[in-house]
């Protein structure tokens, strides 16, 4: 029983509760007919949710940030041809960006209060949003990654796909394999998970007692080592 919850947490879509969606509905259906700008795109809304990460925020946007994949920036080099998230490095205290469909997430340092810098990073994303392309070209090491993991890799990777990854982005993060011997797998996380306090405790255990069930009664499960 324990154990179909964990899997039911990891595979539902937390980014919206039903509450949130019955209010956007309902706001959706007493509202007038939608305002759109010069080029006939809507309104930029940005609706600001919290994450089990204190640290991190997510911002949902209403029409989409990047239309297939996920990115990740630590700095602003990253950022390639991005300028949305190479603007919203500009506020002070931003550690590094999640961006997965319509949701960027956002990682702070701890010496940086969110009341100073969310109404910052708002303005920017409702700013630059009708002039960003959701199809930007980003450089995917994850495919390449993927495609060389040896076989025992890539099957404990279809299981974090089913299982614990939609749970994971739902939240603004996400999770890699790193290497995996003699039953021991090694992962590291990515976004809102990399800093999140409960990142090395519960939500280990569940991805361990996940995996313990669906891929290897014997496996354990550590976060690698950053060199």
């Amino acid at each position: 029983m324990v154990l179909e919850k964990l899997k039911n947490f990891f595979s539902r879509n937390t980014y919206m509760t039903e509450e949130k969606k019955n209010m956007q509905q309902t706001e959706e259906t007493t509202a007038s007919a939608p305002e759109h700008d010069s080029a006939g795109l809507p309104p930029v809304d940005v609706y600001v949710d919290m994450t089990p990460n204190p640290n991190a925020l997510k911002f949902i946007v209403n029409i989409p940030v990047k239309n297939s994949g996920n990115s990740t920036y630590r700095s602003p080099t990253e950022c390639g041809e991005n300028k949305l998230a190479r603007e919203i490095f500009t506020v002070r205290g931003v550690d590094q960006l999640h961006i997965f469909e319509n949701i960027i997430t956002v990682s702070k340092f701890s010496y940086q209060d969110w009341s100073e810098i969310e109404d910052q990073i708002v303005a920017i994303i409702t700013k630059m949003m009708p002039e960003h392309d959701a199809d930007y070209f980003d450089p995917d090491p994850e495919e390449e990654r993927r495609r060389n993991l040896p076989q025992d890799l890539k099957d404990i990777e279809a299981v974090l796909d089913k299982t614990i990854r939609p749970g994971l982005q739902g939240d603004g993060g996400d999770i890699q394999t790193v290497k995996y011997e003699n039953n021991v797998l090694l992962v590291k996380y990515q976004g809102a998970c990399g800093t999140c306090p409960s990142s090395s405790t519960g939500t280990l255990e569940a991805i361990r007692a996940i995996l313990r069930d669906e891929y290897n009664p014997d496996i354990e499960v550590y976060i690698a080592p950053e060199f």
